[in-house]
């Protein structure tokens, strides 16, 4: 869960970033399994929404925009989500479709690179999420989106337990499975979008930043030193690799790395490299800037 407070001024095109963070509440837990938001799940989420109620006060926020995404939008328990949020932030949360998401993630990511040198249209927007990967593809707005149900959480969940647990290294068996599902992701993904056109791949969310800063061996998240860095296929075939032969304890070991994000890193890492293989991405531009920017430029 994520939370950006901005001024934000149309007419000169420039979000003034207030505050910015992240929370791992792994809201999507086991819904994939259950169709159910775990209680211990809300209780995190409403945790943190408690914790930004007080910044978003403290700063004087105008006007407050609380959008929900792929976890919230399959369960069955989604109403009592709902009313938790209503009831610490006074905003309803706004389930929006894949659509919507992969609009606001483009807007957000690709603002700042229109008229910028070395970022050549048109963009392939790609957000690696925790229960779904939305790809967008366009210029100056979008021109296809696709959103399919391929996430970090979801696929480490779908592939990588085994007795209640994350396998510690996962076996060649259960990566190739998770791949399978991936590349039949991609295929439903290139039904709508053109993936192959893009001539820039941007690639968002927690799964790639956290990528780019063990590429750069950042000694802690460095947020100014991620954002537009630039990664290698076979930088990221490097570091996929190990991370899906690494243990929890060596991945754990890895400065960048939030703590929430051990256990699903690896399945994050193997979209993005199955992403750039697939449309034969040399490189890949990382954005700290994604769906809260988006988000916010909306409400102007």
């Amino acid at each position: 869960m994520r939370l950006l407070v901005a001024d934000v001024n149309p007419a000169t095109g420039e979000l003034r970033e207030l505050d910015r963070r992240m929370t791992i509440v792994r809201l999507g837990q086991g819904v994939d399994r259950t169709g159910r938001l775990a209680p211990e799940a809300l209780e995190r989420t409403f945790a943190a929404c408690r914790e930004y109620a007080g910044v978003i006060r403290e700063l004087g926020a105008e006007k407050v925009r609380f959008v929900a995404t792929s976890a919230s939008r399959d369960a069955e328990n989604r109403d009592e989500f709902t009313r938790g949020v209503v009831d610490i932030l006074g905003v309803e949360p706004e389930v929006i479709s894949g659509d919507q998401e992969a609009e606001f993630s483009f807007i957000g990511a690709t603002k700042e690179l229109t008229g910028a040198e070395g970022f050549a249209r048109p963009y392939l927007v790609v957000d690696i999420g925790g229960g779904s990967t939305e790809f967008v593809v366009g210029e100056d707005g979008v021109r296809a989106a696709r959103s399919v149900d391929v996430g970090c959480v979801r696929m480490t969940e779908r592939h990588l337990v085994q007795d209640g647990k994350v396998t510690d290294p996962p076996t060649a068996e259960q990566v190739a499975a998770m791949r399978a599902d991936i590349e039949a992701a991609l295929d439903l993904a290139e039904q709508t979008v053109p993936l192959r056109e893009a001539h820039t791949l941007v690639g968002l969310a927690g799964s790639v930043t956290t990528v780019s800063a063990i590429d750069q061996e950042l000694p802690e998240y460095d947020s100014a030193r991620i954002h537009h860095s630039r990664m290698t296929r076979g930088r990221v075939r490097q570091i996929t690799e190990w991370l899906l032969s690494s243990t929890h304890a060596e991945r754990a070991a890895v400065p960048s790395m939030h703590p929430g994000r051990v256990d699903v890193i690896g399945a994050g890492a193997l979209v993005l490299l199955a992403v750039m293989e697939r449309i034969g991405a040399e490189e890949v531009v990382v954005s700290e800037h994604d769906i809260l920017d988006g988000i916010a430029w909306s409400l102007v």
